[in-house]
């Protein structure tokens, strides 16, 4: 049962990456593709899936596990992302994560939230 709980829960997590890849895909104007998704979560689930195991973000999976996830692997996913795509560091991506940290934070909270109610944590 907790194998299938930590699957569930991955998989909501994932559902909300992309859901949040896909609205800002959105209000940039651009169509939601698979290239589009990949090159904007995958940087990010990089980085989740390698600090995951150490943080109990599926082991033990609780508000805090979750939001220290979230507070180290999304700005480092950002930051490969910029990196790989050869963008830069200027204003322009600080105000950008500051927007993304906060709408992903949404996103994320929502889904665990519903996790919640249909008892999957």
């Amino acid at each position: 049962m907790a194998g299938s709980r930590t699957t569930s829960l991955f998989l909501l997590d994932l559902l909300a990456l992309l859901l949040f890849a896909g609205a800002g895909l959105l209000s940039h104007g651009q169509p939601i593709t698979f290239g589009g998704l990949a090159r904007n979560v995958l940087p990010v689930l990089f980085v989740w899936l390698l600090l995951s195991p150490f943080l109990g973000t599926y082991r033990k999976p609780t508000w805090q596990n979750l939001l220290l996830t979230w507070a180290l692997a999304f700005p480092a996913g950002l930051w490969l992302r910029q990196m790989v795509l050869g963008l830069g560091f200027g204003v322009g991506f600080f105000v950008f994560l500051g927007v993304a940290m906060a709408f992903s934070l949404l996103f994320l909270l929502l889904f665990r939230g519903l996790a919640k109610l249909q008892r999957l944590w």
